[in-house]
């Protein structure tokens, strides 16, 4: 079923490549601008302030238990400005490595905290959520070159800078990432494939892989006809996943069950990225990255509170 958006509001333009939205208790949104490596604030008016200029391209953000912010930094694209939207086209040029920051908003003060996992370099962290245990799931979607690709994966860390791992791979294109609402389940959300998977989460940063054929550990939510995207999700507090989906330009809202799928219409076609905020958490904002705004709209039911957020919500 697809809804047409016609109540949205516009709370800010000019936005380079806009992603990783939080709602926070002030009123205000703090995003990433992906094209200009900034993590900015946005005010209830629409006032823009830079945090920080972490370089290369900020993507994911969370708030961690320190109230510090966590950003996973896919190392940066090369851009295309055409027909009214801005995208991204690739590997960067002058490219090193993908990482997981932290960034003090009060100081705007950036630390590297995490390039590579042994053997495995960090190659484009891209969505993040917390857990209840003060631990981090964070999707590495990989970089995609002129004649290869790199495999994907999901990795759990904690903010020490010292504990990560790598739990899930391989994954085509892994992008959106969030936790059922009692944290028993962790869902991925795959770009190319346009599917949506489940996972049992058993231990903190531990998850039960489901056997072959399953082509990458996980259950078969919902996946998406035609040519689709998925990108970032969040969670609503009636445990629906609602995954911001490109090229269709909208919110897909899907069921626990993978047996509803409601597309919500967006007016750009990179809707990057949604989360929920308010006194009530009735209000969703939402990231149009291809044409550099952030919006906003009532949602039909309350978000999931965030762990070291809006916890005394719950």
């Amino acid at each position: 079923m697809t809804t047409e958006s016609t109540n949205l509001t516009s709370i800010a333009s000019g936005l380079r490549f806009p992603e990783g939205p939080i709602a926070m208790p002030d009123g205000s949104v703090i995003l990433v601008e992906i094209e200009s490596g900034h993590l900015t604030r946005v005010a209830a008016d629409g006032a823009k302030t830079v945090i920080a200029n972490c370089g290369d391209g900020p993507n994911g953000a969370a708030i961690g238990p320190d109230g510090k912010c966590y950003i996973c930094n896919n190392g940066g694209f090369n851009w295309q400005d055409s027909d009214g939207y801005l995208r991204p086209i690739g590997q960067s040029d002058d490219y090193k490595t993908g990482r997981i920051e932290r960034v003090d908003l009060d100081t705007g003060k950036i630390e590297t905290l995490y390039t590579r996992v042994g053997d495995y370099r960090l190659n484009g962290p891209n969505d993040i959520v917390f857990d209840r245990h003060g631990g981090f799931w964070f999707t590495d979607l990989g970089k995609v070159r002129e004649t290869d690709r790199d495999v994907g994966a999901v990795y759990y860390a904690l903010p020490d800078g010292k504990t990560i791992r790598r739990v899930i791979a391989p994954l085509l294109t892994p992008n959106g990432i969030g936790l059922s609402p009692d944290g028993s389940i962790l869902y991925v959300a795959e770009t190319a494939s346009s599917r949506l998977w489940s996972y049992d989460v058993t231990a903190p940063g531990e998850v039960d892989i489901a056997p072959w054929p399953s082509p990458n550990g996980g259950r078969l939510v919902a996946g998406l006809p035609g040519f689709q995207g998925f990108d970032s999700l969040a969670v609503d507090s009636a445990g629906n996943i609602c995954v911001a989906t490109l090229f269709d330009g909208g919110i897909s809202v899907v069921s626990p069950d993978g047996n509803s799928v409601e597309h919500v219409e967006m007016p750009d076609r990179y809707c990057t990225n949604i989360c929920f905020g308010g006194p009530d958490l009735s209000t969703a904002y939402i990231t149009l990255a291809g044409t550099g705004r952030l919006v906003s709209m009532q949602w039909p039911r309350p978000g999931l509170p965030l762990h070291y957020l809006n916890d005394e919500m719950e």
